[in-house]
């Protein structure tokens, strides 16, 4: 069953979700440390509180000495504020920076869960196949995971405090609010029912203004998202960009990308400007609403000024625990876009891995020796529709052979699946290479970072020392390199395809494996450095067997025998035929002069 895609559940929020993704920190090896940080800010926010709790009757004391000119307990009041003031400041600083320390440990423990599951096993990979069901890995991973982790302990942190609060003021105000008797009807603690009803009225009234805002962020992260890949696939791209002169059409997509981030962000600000509108006046409201409520006691004589203001403040900090889900939609409805849009990356991830886990392809009976057997093997594209069938063809452990056919037939989905990666394929009595293998693509794979880091990837740098890369490099016509090794630099950018294809085959040198899997590795090369190139994998590299797909007739001579690719009839799948060297090159002598 497929994820469900972005749009189908933008709105949902389910607490298996959240908890999938949040609590297997708090139960990790690094679990100690992150409860002593999450109770001890807990802590510093309960010990806010009470120093709030303590200024609201000081705002009482302070006012009604001044009303009364008490000059002696005015500066007595100065002293202890001073104190409480110093002991907030403390706190307030420590919370935070405890708060910010719990949040990075946090966000590197999820981050490296994500990764693993990512990255692991070619999920990324397979996952990249399923197109239109995942988008922007990188940036679910580098900034969704950061805004979920930052926000969940904004918020978490915000409710208790909220809560607590609540309950701290509301038996303050319960104290201070006293009986008021509306149309014969005696009414205990009214200042409390009022809170009540005003944020009860304000909190509902925010939801129906705000719920929109929960679709249009989700929307505006993916648009967002969608414009950054793009710009960073044109900066990668940049030299096909510039040699086909399609800097116009790139402009152009930018454009159309741009477009939906631009027109969402209108539904975003005419959404925000109306919500603005409503908290604001909410907000506004709030400071006259309590003293309005209050004053018909203080008029009457019943309270002090300082009774009046301590009475405000209570139900100030009352009605702003309870309107707390007002203050904090905004940052609701950012979270609820993050959560669902890493829950589809969790969901895609583990489709993709229960898919790895139960392969059409099973295994009835290998073959002694380390020979590749493909038996009754049946590849397919990924929308289903066969490419390539196999009939028990063999490749023996240093028998190098050569893939040959027509392009579109599926000689890279066959070398793919030899490697391991493609996971599209049915039938039995297959059996993959064993030992070491290596897979060399027409366009290798520079990683940031410094020569020797490219050079020796995936292995680490540290494997080799500075006399064996010297050779490699000197081995594979790449002298000049010699003295970059410590270079950092975008080695992809920097080096040209020939230059990079032949540090594919140098690192080939350093990695020995048992099987060396050439997919077009050798293109970007003129013949003459091509055949210099074959010879060099078979002198320094006797015990490994090359399965190469190429397109020129001269690699033949280096192989042991010839797998041809033949387009099936009426869509049937491809088949194989098996020749020897020379019998292919005959074949392709005689269509040649049939042509000519």
């Amino acid at each position: 069953m497929s994820s469900p895609t972005p749009a189908s559940r933008p709105y949902r929020f389910s607490m298996r979700q959240f908890l999938e993704i949040a609590r297997p920190y708090w139960v990790s090896d690094d679990k100690r440390m992150g409860w002593l940080l999450l109770l001890s800010v807990l802590g510093m926010n309960l010990a806010l509180i009470w120093i709030n709790v303590r200024l609201n009757f000081w705002n009482r004391d302070f006012f009604n000495a001044l009303q009364a000119h008490a000059y002696p307990r005015f500066k007595h009041l100065l002293l202890v504020f001073t104190m409480l003031a110093f002991a907030y400041i403390v706190l307030a600083v420590y919370s935070q920076y405890l708060q910010q320390m719990l949040e990075i440990r946090w966000r590197r423990w999820v981050t490296e869960v994500f990764l693993r599951d990512w990255l692991g096993g070619g999920t990324h990979y397979r996952m990249a196949l399923r197109r239109g069901q995942e988008d922007n890995p990188d940036q679910r991973i580098a900034d969704d995971i950061r805004a979920l982790v930052n926000t969940t302990l904004n918020l978490f942190f915000g409710l208790v405090s909220s809560v607590v609060t609540l309950v701290s003021f509301l038996f303050v105000l319960w104290q201070l609010s006293g009986a008021f008797t509306l149309w014969g009807l005696h009414i205990p603690g009214y200042m409390v029912w009022a809170a009540l009803l005003y944020s009860g009225v304000g909190s509902y009234l925010a939801h129906r203004v705000g719920r929109p805002l929960i679709r249009l962020n989700f929307d505006q992260q993916r648009y967002e998202a969608d414009f950054r890949f793009g710009l960073a696939r044109t900066r990668e791209h940049n030299e096909g960009i510039a040699l086909y002169r399609g800097e116009a059409r790139e402009i152009e997509a930018h454009r159309q990308r741009f477009s939906r981030v631009w027109d969402n962000w209108w539904g975003i600000m005419k959404r925000q400007k109306l919500f603005t509108w409503y908290s604001s006046f909410y907000a506004q409201l709030a400071i006259i609403f309590p003293i309005l409520v209050a004053a018909p006691r203080y008029f009457a004589g019943q309270i002090q000024l300082g009774g009046l203001t301590q009475t405000t403040n209570a139900f100030g900090q009352v009605q702003g625990s309870l309107s707390w889900f007002i203050s904090a939609y905004g940052d609701i409805v950012g979270w609820l876009a993050t959560l669902q849009r890493l829950a589809t990356f969790l969901d895609s991830v583990k489709s993709v891995k229960a898919q790895g886990a139960a392969p059409a392809v099973a295994v009835q009976a290998a073959p002694p020796g380390d020979a590749v057997a493909l038996g009754d093997l049946r590849i397919d594209a990924p929308d289903g529709r066969p490419l390539l069938q196999t009939a028990d063809e063999r490749i023996e452990a240093g028998q190098h052979t050569l893939i040959v056919g027509s392009s579109g037939l599926g000689k890279s989905t066959l070398m793919r699946w030899l490697a391991g990666i493609w996971p599209y394929a049915q039938g039995r009595r297959y059996h993959l290479p064993g030992g070491r293998t290596l897979f060399l693509p027409q366009k290798p794979y520079l990683p940031m970072g410094t020569l020797r880091e490219a050079l020796s990837y995936p292995m680490p740098a540290e494997a080799f020392d500075d006399a064996r890369l010297r050779r490699v490099l000197e081995l594979a016509q790449l002298p000049q390199l010699v003295a970059l090794l410590d270079l950092d630099d975008g080695w992809m950018q920097r080096l040209s395809p020939g230059e990079q294809q032949r540090l594919a085959i140098a690192r080939a040198l350093l990695a020995q494996p048992d099987w060396l899997f050439l997919d077009e590795a050798t293109s970007a090369l003129d013949s003459a450095l091509e055949a210099q190139m074959y010879r060099l994998l078979l002198s320094e590299l006797p015990r490994t067997t090359l399965v190469s797909v190429a397109h020129r007739s001269g690699v033949a001579a280096f192989h042991s025998q010839v797998f041809e690719l033949r387009a099936g009839a009426d869509g049937e799948p491809a088949r194989l035929r098996v020749h020897s060297p020379a019998q292919w090159l005959q074949d392709v002598e005689q269509q040649l002069a049939g042509v000519e």
